[in-house]
């Protein structure tokens, strides 16, 4: 009998292996073959801003599918800084982890510290409240560019450099990363620069009528040592200023509510070497605020105030010092004229574009005064009494401080600072001829300053005191005395 033979399946092993690496390449080498053919047809027949919609919309499409969102803060907006970008630079320093692979390192002009920041495409991972944020720093350079006009042997060349950062986290956490982690920035980046600031002391530049508005100021860094600890000032006159100081930086909210500019005057008067300049770098360095040196003197008219003000910036101290021989005012010289026989005046030369008596005070207390914040302004003179009563009035000078002759209390401030002693027998004789005594603390610190030894430097000092003393007596008396000028000076400290 015959048996149906039945088919045999075999099974091969083969058919379930990977396709071959000679079958993979020649797949790859088919699809790049018809990606640069679809670029090149693309290219010779789509036209290019159909082709960048195209590329767009793909990477839109793309990108709708991503779960992460990405902010970026470009250095420049416009002509204008950045002032988001700075305070991410700040805020972002001191959360450099410390296995960063590169880190930029840089000393500023005319700073005192050397600040950190991120590589370029280097990445950090920071953490708010819970939500992952994920920053990367992005440098891109572009060809430079001739600037049209210049020598064609010797061109000048313009580089660009665009710089930002790039910011990513979850999209859900979007509204917690702009209305809280941002605002979270702005307030650490603020702490983190008032630590790191250098003073600066700024004084007008000689060819600043070429300039820009930001650019009239020459800065050089204030190095002034004077503290309220060291100055030579009665100790409860000091701690009057400091309280009133303190005071002012805590008002902003009270004085945007009583309709008044951020600021506050101070005058500050009385004879040579008594301590002005010395007290103006001691409030500098008490609030941490930059000084600006205005000389009215520099200054051609009004206009140029005004311009000048606007260049200052917030937190600063603006000094005027001797106002009382800075300059004549054209009002003052118009009283003069009234009071000419009539025609004489008109052969008066008067500056056109000279600074006005109105054009100061509306710097002080106008509507100009308004352009900026946390602004102290400082007057200094030797004769109060030449100072045109309408400077005076509260809300132009809102603090007047008599900078008086030593007293003994200051006496013991300087003999602490210069010979490091609180306690000496010639003390007390020193103190008791203070009394009588009007001599400067600039006067007496340089007979302290003398390197022969505490007892020759305190015997030195005392008969300099007696000498002054007799010489002051065989003198006519001054109307006002030096107690009655320390008590006006005390009254009116506001």
């Amino acid at each position: 009998m015959d048996t149906a033979r039945k088919p045999t399946i075999v099974f091969n092993a083969n058919n379930n292996q990977c396709p071959s690496a000679k079958l993979i390449f020649s797949a790859a080498a088919s699809v790049a073959a018809t990606a640069m053919l679809i670029r090149s047809v693309a290219k010779d027949f789509v036209p290019l801003e159909l082709r960048d919609y195209i590329f767009f919309k793909i990477k839109n499409l793309i990108i709708s599918f991503r779960s992460e969102i990405t902010l970026v803060i470009e250095e420049f907006e416009g002509l204008n800084e950045n002032l988001l970008y700075k305070a991410a630079e700040l805020y972002l320093e001191p959360t450099i982890p410390p296995d960063t692979k590169r880190i930029k390192l840089a000393l500023p002009k005319r700073q005192g510290k050397i600040s950190f920041s991120l590589e370029s495409n280097e990445e950090i991972v920071d953490n708010f409240n819970g939500v992952q944020v994920k920053w990367r720093f992005v440098s891109k350079n572009f060809p430079p560019k001739n600037i049209q006009g210049s020598d064609p042997y010797n061109p000048l060349l313009l580089t660009n450099e665009a710089r930002f950062f790039e910011l990513s986290f979850h999209k859900k956490h979007k509204e917690t990363i702009l209305n809280n982690y941002m605002q979270h920035i702005l307030e650490i980046s603020k702490e983190l620069e008032e630590k790191k600031k250098t003073l600066k002391l700024f004084t007008l530049k000689s060819d600043r009528y070429s300039g820009r508005i930001g650019d009239m100021w020459h800065a050089l860094n204030l190095d002034h040592p004077a503290t309220f600890q060291t100055l030579a000032m009665d100790s409860d006159l000091k701690r009057k200023i400091m309280l009133d100081l303190d005071r002012f930086m805590k008002r902003k909210e009270y004085y945007k509510r009583v309709g008044k500019a951020w600021k506050r005057g101070y005058l500050l008067f009385g004879p040579p070497g008594t301590g002005k300049s010395s007290l103006i770098a001691a409030m500098a360095n008490y609030l941490n605020f930059d000084v600006y040196d205005l000389e009215l003197t520099e200054i051609k008219g009004d206009s140029e105030l005004r311009k000048l003000l606007i260049s200052t910036g917030n937190k600063s101290i603006i000094v005027v010092e001797d106002i009382d021989c800075s300059l004549e005012f054209q009002d003052r010289l118009a009283q003069t004229r009234a009071m000419m026989p009539q025609g004489l005046h008109r052969h008066m030369q008067v500056p056109q574009q000279q600074m006005t008596l109105s054009g100061l005070l509306n710097f002080i207390d106008g509507l100009w005064s308004s352009c900026g914040d946390e602004r102290i302004i400082v007057f200094t003179t030797n004769h109060k009494d030449r100072l045109d009563p309408a400077l005076l009035r509260p809300g132009r000078i809102d603090v007047q401080i008599h900078m008086s002759y030593i007293t003994p209390c200051g006496f013991k401030m300087l003999a602490s600072n210069y010979l490091g002693i609180t306690e000496h027998p010639q003390l007390l004789e020193i103190e008791e001829l203070l009394k009588t005594t009007k001599v400067t603390p600039a006067e007496v610190g340089e007979l302290l300053m003398k390197d022969e030894g505490t007892e020759k430097v305190l015997q030195g000092l005392i008969q300099f005191l007696q000498t002054t003393l007799s010489d002051a007596a065989a003198e006519p008396q001054p109307v006002m005395s030096q107690q009655y000028g320390e008590k006006v000076g005390r009254d009116l400290f506001l």
